[in-house]
């Protein structure tokens, strides 16, 4: 008799997984989402590494429409408006893996697409659950109920299931910082680099901008702002780092606003048929852009897990993705500084050793190659 997974949450880790799911005779499967539907609109760009690539390669990505896609060939790397130098991306591509940019909605319907639709159930919010030996019984909000044995967790950052499975708030550190993010169409946007990734550095942000299809630009800025303050207020502060700058932008569409956090610590359960995935089992800063990665690889890893059917399923995956964790949470807080200075002695400093470090093989092999071709 096949066993029943339950998936919680249709991001891209829980969406991913499912496609995994759908092709294996040992499981079944059902993805519950909070929503009316999936929101398919929301435009914000994604990188995705090849770490990540190749996995969605498993599941038919390399046929997504390249009018959805972009692949840049280079980061470059900008101190206010003097370019520095620039990081080539290509040496991590295969020939059908490529470093990607696009939105994350169009990753979201590709996903869809490929799951039948009737392994999804909307409206569904947990509301209790009892678990009772291998069992898990699910009690919604709706008075609808399931029973499944196994339950994995892939509602984000402040996962509302989380919180009911451990009985306890989960505990997330705001970094103080805030992100902007806004699709910019082509005509409006006089990129640094049209055909690239371009990162600018400047005291206490960074901007980031990249093309997510034939038309449209993501932009996105982290700003340092330890205090709470409003989207107007956040907006006036972009505003003054554009103006310091020099940086010229028009932006055609709104501005959206958010807190910048990370984990404390990743998330194990106290119940072995539990696992968490992408933003429920750790956030990430998003100075490595592996945020969307990790959602996948994750996935990837735990659909293997139960293909090989182990008995200490739990703890093989999160030995997994703690080693995993802690590689990529080293190097995005050392981006979170490093981006940010602003003592005009270290930001020259940090200049002149990025232009060695950037064409020293070894050292991008240690401290990207390890991430991105995993």
């Amino acid at each position: 008799m096949k066993k029943k997974i339950s998936i919680i949450g249709a991001g891209i880790a829980g969406l991913t997984l499912g496609n995994f799911l759908q092709n294996s005779s040992n499981y079944e499967f059902t993805i519950y989402e909070k929503g009316e539907s999936l929101n398919l609109e929301e435009g914000f760009g994604i990188q995705l590494a090849v770490n990540s690539v190749s996995i969605l390669n498993k599941i038919g990505f390399s046929e997504l429409k390249k009018s959805n896609i972009f692949n840049p060939r280079t980061l470059d790397f900008y101190s206010n408006q003097q370019k520095i130098c620039n990081l080539d991306l290509t040496q991590f591509n295969t020939e059908i893996e490529k470093y990607s940019t696009l939105k994350r909605s169009s990753l979201i319907k590709f996903l869809k697409d490929k799951l039948f639709s009737n392994v999804f159930r909307f409206n569904k919010i947990i509301k209790t659950f009892e678990h009772k030996k291998d069992k898990i019984k699910i009690n919604f909000t709706d008075g609808d109920t399931d029973e499944t044995d196994y339950l994995v967790v892939s509602d984000g950052v402040f996962s509302p299931t989380k919180a009911i499975i451990e009985n306890k708030t989960t505990k997330i550190n705001f970094k103080g910082a805030f992100a902007a993010r806004t699709m910019i169409s082509k005509s409006n946007f006089k990129a640094l680099n049209k055909e690239n990734i371009s990162l600018i550095m400047c005291p206490n942000a960074h901007l980031v901008s990249y093309l997510v299809n034939e038309d449209e630009y993501n932009f996105v800025s982290i700003i340092r702002n330890k205090a709470n303050t409003s989207d107007n207020e956040n907006r006036e502060l972009l505003d003054l780092i554009l103006k310091q700058n020099n940086l010229n932008i028009l932006f055609d569409k709104d501005l959206s606003f958010w807190p910048i956090y990370n984990s404390y610590k990743p998330t194990i359960s106290k119940y072995k048929n539990i696992f968490y995935l992408g933003d429920a089992f750790y956030t990430f800063l998003p100075t490595m852009a592996q945020g969307a990665s990790q959602s996948i690889e994750s996935a990837y890893e735990l659909f293997k897990i139960f293909e090989k059917n182990n008995n200490d399923k739990q703890d093989i995956y999160f030995k997994n993705r703690f080693q995993r964790m802690k590689a990529i949470n080293k190097r995005s807080n050392f981006n979170f500084f490093v981006f940010h200075l602003s003592n005009l002695f270290f930001v020259k400093m940090r200049n002149f050793i990025l232009k060695k470090l950037i064409y020293n093989k070894k050292f991008i092999y240690n401290f990207l190659g390890r991430v991105f071709r995993k």
